[in-house]
């Protein structure tokens, strides 16, 4: 999120950080982004019980009335309901650790290490309401290296992740990158 929002303060960024909404009232990113001069919410799901929808119903009207036109998730650890994606259809994008289509969900690193590929790294993809599935708009590539751990691997996925998102969401912001009839189309 931080990325984000600095790559935005350029005057030449074709996006703005108009809201850092959280989940999670402790979330260490709201304290962030008011730092930053953005605004932010929070709708904490814990208040809807087992109710997602009533949840993202929630969140949907935080964004409308921010008057938010593109979400990128980072750090959101909730798998979202196709009410809500199909919502944000093609507005909706997400950082993950691995080369998808490799290594969805969690724990990707372990995964990566598990299976002895060579390379690894991280997308930064459409979100359709299939996990981890949406069209990869942007990935960055390492070496897996002899004696390469999760964390000194995470650490090195992150590096990339800090420039490949701020790229990428530029892309979309753009209009470069565009998610039409569920397949990515570069402008």
């Amino acid at each position: 999120m931080v990325a984000l929002a600095k790559a935005a303060q350029a005057s030449d960024y074709p996006a703005e950080i108009g809201l850092v909404l959280s989940n999670r009232p402790d979330a260490a990113g709201l304290e962030r982004a008011q730092a930053l001069g953005i605004a932010t919410a929070t709708v904490d799901h814990r208040e809807f019980g087992k109710d997602r929808e009533a949840f993202e119903r929630a969140m949907d009207e935080a964004l409308r009335i921010n008057q938010i036109d593109l979400v990128a998730l980072a750090g959101f650890m909730r798998i979202l309901t196709p009410w809500f994606v199909r919502r944000w259809e093609g507005r909706l994008i997400n950082i993950h650790p691995s080369l998808l289509p490799l290594f969805k969900g969690t724990h990707t690193h372990a995964q990566a290490l598990a299976a002895g590929v060579g390379e690894h790294g991280c997308s930064v993809h459409f979100v359709v309401p299939e996990l981890d599935a949406g069209p990869v708009i942007a990935q960055a590539k390492i070496p897996v290296l002899p004696g390469d751990d999760e964390d000194s691997l995470a650490t090195r996925v992150l590096a990339e992740e800090l420039t490949l998102y701020p790229a990428a969401l530029a892309a979309v912001a753009s209009g470069r990158a565009a998610l039409v009839d569920g397949a990515l189309v570069r402008g």
